[in-house]
């Protein structure tokens, strides 16, 4: 009779050989972004999620910028979109760039776009389009949350500010 060591000897080499078992198949699991319910105002927002720290009201970003950040006329990941004053924007506006979608489409985080006054939800994903006619992104039309479309009304903008110092040019992708 084989002993115990002889019998392991034996076998050891045929575990090869065994055939393992099939992959698990496990459902690809979609965690949608978590959603920040605060209310800001854009300002605190924007510099909280953009790493570019300026004060003032929305349109004072672009001047407020000048030699300390880099701004430009074509989105980046990152960079804030800078609304000028309007009768409807009395502060201005700034936005996010959280994904470029085409070269006139846009999507942007900002807070207090749906609110007159005091600060307002977080809106994530939002659509701007641009609508300038050189496509230098100055005039824009912007997603609506509360009727769930594109808004009509075309707002000017001054550019974006870029989250790094002046004469670094364009990052690369």
């Amino acid at each position: 009779m084989p002993t115990r060591r002889q019998t392991l000897a034996l076998l050891l080499p045929l575990a090869g050989c065994a055939t393992p078992p099939p992959p698990v198949q496990q459902a690809a699991v979609v965690v949608p972004p978590p959603q920040d319910t605060r209310q800001l105002y854009c300002v605190p927002y924007a510099r909280e999620r953009s790493n570019i720290h300026l004060a003032g009201d929305g349109y004072h970003w672009w001047d407020a910028a000048n030699g300390r950040y880099e701004r430009g006329q074509q989105p980046e990941v990152g960079a804030v979109l800078v609304f000028r004053q309007t009768a409807r924007l009395v502060d201005g506006h700034v936005a996010v760039v959280a994904r470029l979608v085409s070269a006139r489409e846009i999507r942007v985080d900002h807070a207090n776009w749906d609110s007159r006054r005091g600060g307002g939800p977080i809106s994530l994903d939002q659509l701007v389009v641009d609508v300038s006619a050189a496509n230098d992104w100055t005039a824009v039309r912007v997603w609506y949350p509360p009727s769930n479309v594109l808004g009509t009304t075309v707002f000017p903008t001054a550019g974006f500010v870029l989250p790094r110092p002046p004469g670094q040019g364009t990052r690369e992708t």
